[in-house]
C-alpha cells in the first residue's frame, strides 16, 4: 500500500494541557434542594535516532502504514529519555482529573432565625474553591528544533491548545474546507495539528471524512484530535469506527487501548493493546494488570463496607491511569457518601456525570455488578437523595433502572427512593397547612425507608420545634448533623431548640457557629446576643448594661470609656479628630460596621475633645482603632485598611 509520510518534529504547544502519558494517542497518522417549604499509552520503541522514520517503523513492524499517518507528535512527553541522555531534565508523573470541580449544589441562605417558617432541605452551600484541585505542572515544555523529539530548545509556557490562532492557520483552513484533494486536507490537517491548533484541526479532519467516510485514516486523526481536546468518548466511536474499516489498523488499536486505559475499561484495553501489536508493549501489559489489581480491591473493599479503602484503591485506580473514568470517580463519590463526607460525594458525582456525557459504557460492561452506566446513575441518585433534590434522585434512579432492567438491587432501589420522594412530598404539603403533627409522621414513613437522610430528620425537627418538642426535636437535628455536620439548617434549628429549654451554654455554641458560617446575618447575631445575656443571667453576670446594635457611641470622658470597654463583649475604639481625613474616610465604614455586627460595641473618642483619653491610652496617631474584649485590650491598628478592619472585628467578635 502507499508508504508513510516523514513530517519533521513540531514544536510544543502547551504540553501541560494534557497528561503527559499521551504520547502513542496523540501522535498522528495522516432542585436545588426542591423543597416547596423551606493515561494514554506510548508504544515502546527499540531505538530512538534522530529519524523520525525508523522511530515510527519500529512501533508498526510487520503492519501496514497508511497515506497522510504523522507518527511525530505535537505534545511530547515530558522527561523522556533521549539516547545518550544522563538523568532527566524533569519528569512529570502527575496527572489532572477530568472535571475538577465544578460547582455542587446551592442551597437557600437562611434568612428565618427559628425554624417556625420554611423546610429547607439544604446544608453547608459548596463553594467552588472547594473543589478538586488540579496537579499544577510546569510551564516548560520541550520543543522539538529540526531534529527527532528531545533535540529541540525549551519552549516557555505554549500557547493554549485552539487559541489564538494566526491568519496563516485561518488561510489553511479555509483552504482546506473548499480543497477537493483528500491529500490535501489531510496534510493541512496535520500541519494545524503539529502546531497545535486542535479545534481548527478537528475542523479539517471532519473535512476529510466527509468527503472519504471509509477511510480509517481519516478517522483516526480525527480521534488524535479530539484526544487533544479531552473529548474522549467521541474519540474512541472515531477510533472503533477505523479499526472497522481496517481490522488491522494498529495505530488506532493502540489508540483505544489507551483510551479505555483511561476510561479504566481494563478488558477492553487489554484486548486492543494485543490487536496493535504481536508483541505487546509489557510496560503497558504491568500498567493494566496495576489497574486490574487496585479494581478488584475496591470492589472486595466496597462488598465489605470498608469505604476509606474504597477511597484509597479508587485514588491509587487514578493514578494508575484510569483518569477519566466515571464509573470510578462514581466508586468515589459513593465511598465519601457512605462516610458522610456529602459535600466530596456531590463534587465527584458532578466530575462523573461530565465524563458520562462524552462517553457511555456497553451494555454488556459490568462495574460491581451493575450493568453499562447504571451504577453512576445508581450513585447519583444516592447523592441527590441525601441533599434533598427528591426528583432529581428518582429521575436517576430511573435511568439506571433502565439500563440494568434485570437488577433486582437496582428494582428496589428505584422503589424505596419513589417511597422516600412521596413521603417528603406529603410531610411538606401537612406542615404547609398547619399540620404538624401528620407532617411529622410522613417525615417518619420517610425515614423508615432511608433512616440515613438529613432532610428528613431536620424536617421532622421543624415540626416537633412548632409542636413544642424541642428535646425530639434537638435528637433529630443531632441525627441530621451526625450525618451531614456543616447542615446549617438542622444547627439553627438545634440552637433555637435548646434555647426553649434554656440550655443556654449549647445555644450560644451553636449560634456562635452559625455566625462563622453567616457572618452578615442580623437574625443570627441578636439571636447569639440574647442567648449569651441569658447564659450571663443563669450565672449571676452582671448583664443590665449590655446592649445590642445601635449606632457608634461617642465618649466623653475618661469614666465613660473604662465602663464602657469593661462591658463583656467586644468593643472597637476609633480614636479620632474631625478634620483629619484618614479619619473622615473610615467614619461611614465604622457606621456600616456597626450595622453589619450588631454584636459588638464600637464606640469613638475625638482625642481633640477627650486629651485624657488620647493619654491614658497612649494615642499618638489618628485614626488610631483598639478593641477590647471584656476590659482587656486584645488589638491595636494604626491607620489600618478597612479590610483589615473588618477581618479583626469579625475574628475577635466572635
Amino acid at each position: 500500500m502507499s508508504h508513510s509520510t516523514e513530517m519533521p518534529p513540531v514544536r510544543a504547544n502547551k504540553a501541560s494541557d494534557l497528561p503527559f502519558d499521551f504520547d502513542t494517542a496523540l501522535s498522528l497518522e495522516t432542585d436545588k434542594p426542591d423543597s416547596p417549604v423551606s493515561t494514554l499509552f506510548t508504544h515502546q520503541t527499540t531505538s530512538t535516532t534522530t529519524s523520525t522514520s525508523s522511530s515510527a517503523g519500529s512501533s508498526l513492524a510487520g503492519r501496514r502504514t497508511h497515506s497522510g499517518e504523522i507518527l511525530s507528535h505535537p505534545f511530547p512527553k515530558p522527561g523522556h529519555r533521549r539516547t545518550g541522555s544522563g538523568s532527566l531534565f524533569f519528569s512529570n508523573t502527575n496527572t489532572t482529573s477530568v472535571g475538577t470541580h465544578t460547582n455542587s449544589t446551592a442551597s437557600s441562605p437562611v434568612t428565618n432565625l427559628l425554624p417556625a417558617g420554611n423546610i429547607c432541605p439544604s446544608g453547608k452551600i459548596a463553594k467552588p474553591s472547594t473543589i478538586h484541585k488540579t496537579v499544577k505542572h510546569r510551564s516548560d515544555v520541550l520543543g522539538s528544533g529540526t531534529g527527532n523529539y528531545g533535540h529541540g530548545s525549551i519552549v516557555r509556557g505554549g500557547a493554549a491548545t485552539g487559541t489564538g490562532t494566526s491568519s496563516e492557520d485561518l488561510s489553511s483552513v479555509k483552504r482546506a474546507m473548499g480543497s477537493m484533494d483528500l491529500e490535501e486536507v489531510k496534510r493541512i490537517g496535520n500541519e494545524l495539528y503539529k502546531r497545535g491548533q486542535l479545534l481548527e484541526a478537528l475542523r479539517v479532519y471532519d473535512r476529510a471524512v466527509g468527503m472519504q467516510p471509509d477511510n480509517p485514516v481519516c478517522r483516526s486523526n480525527k480521534a488524535a484530535a479530539l484526544i487533544g481536546l479531552r473529548r474522549f468518548g467521541e474519540a474512541v466511536r472515531e477510533c472503533e469506527e477505523a479499526v472497522r474499516l481496517d481490522p488491522g489498523f494498529s495505530r488506532a488499536h493502540q489508540r483505544l487501548a489507551s483510551l479505555f486505559l483511561r476510561l479504566g475499561v481494563v478488558e477492553n484495553s487489554k484486548k486492543h493493546l494485543l490487536l496493535a501489536s504481536s508483541q505487546p508493549d509489557l510496560i503497558e501489559l504491568h500498567k493494566l494488570q496495576t489497574l486490574e489489581k487496585h479494581l478488584t480491591r475496591c470492589a472486595d473493599a466496597r462488598r465489605s463496607g470498608d469505604w476509606k479503602s474504597v477511597l484509597r484503591e479508587t485514588d491509587s485506580a487514578i493514578t494508575a491511569g484510569a483518569e477519566s473514568s466515571p464509573l470510578i470517580f462514581a466508586s468515589k463519590a459513593e465511598a465519601y457518601l457512605r462516610l458522610y463526607q456529602i459535600d466530596d460525594a456531590d463534587l465527584a458525582i458532578c466530575d462523573a456525570c461530565k465524563l458520562d456525557s462524552s462517553f457511555s459504557f456497553s451494555v454488556d460492561t459490568k462495574f460491581f455488578g451493575f450493568l453499562g452506566n447504571s451504577y453512576m446513575h445508581y450513585v447519583h441518585a444516592l447523592v441527590e437523595m441525601t441533599r434533598g433534590r427528591f426528583e432529581s434522585a428518582v429521575g436517576a434512579a430511573e435511568k439506571a433502572r433502565k439500563i440494568d432492567p434485570a437488577n433486582s438491587e437496582l428494582n428496589s432501589f428505584t422503589v424505596t427512593i419513589k417511597s422516600v420522594a412521596r413521603a417528603r412530598s406529603l410531610g411538606n404539603e401537612l406542615f404547609n397547612s398547619g399540620k404538624f403533627l401528620e407532617a411529622s409522621l410522613a417525615y417518619g414513613e420517610g425515614l423508615r425507608y432511608d433512616p440515613s437522610n438529613p432532610v428528613l430528620y431536620c424536617n421532622r425537627a421543624a415540626c416537633r420545634y412548632k409542636l413544642g418538642q424541642w428535646e425530639k426535636s434537638i435528637e433529630d437535628c443531632n441525627e441530621a448533623l451526625r450525618i451531614q455536620p456543616n447542615y446549617t439548617k438542622a444547627l439553627l434549628r438545634r440552637a433555637a431548640s435548646y434555647a426553649k429549654i434554656e440550655r443556654w451554654a449549647e445555644s450560644v455554641k451553636d449560634y456562635e457557629a452559625l455566625r462563622k458560617e453567616l457572618p452578615g446575618d442580623t437574625e443570627v447575631a441578636e439571636a447569639l446576643f440574647h442567648a449569651q445575656v441569658a447564659l450571663k443571667s443563669s450565672r449571676g453576670e452582671e448583664v443590665s448594661n449590655m446592649k445590642f446594635g445601635g449606632e457608634v457611641e461617642p465618649i466623653s470622658g475618661l469614666n465613660q470609656f473604662h465602663t464602657a470597654i469593661s462591658l463583656p463583649g467586644v468593643s472597637v475604639v476609633h480614636f479620632m479628630a474631625p478634620l483629619n481625613p484618614h479619619c473622615s474616610q473610615m467614619a461611614p465604614f465604622l457606621d456600616a460596621l456597626c450595622a453589619r455586627y450588631p454584636s459588638v460595641n464600637f464606640l469613638k473618642v475625638d482625642v481633640n475633645e477627650n486629651p485624657a483619653v488620647a493619654k491614658a491610652e497612649n494615642v499618638r496617631m489618628v485614626p488610631t482603632f483598639k478593641i477590647y474584649k471584656n476590659g482587656n485590650r486584645v488589638k491595636e491598628m494604626v491607620c489600618p485598611s478597612q479590610q483589615l478592619l473588618e477581618y479583626s472585628v469579625r475574628h475577635y467578635g466572635f
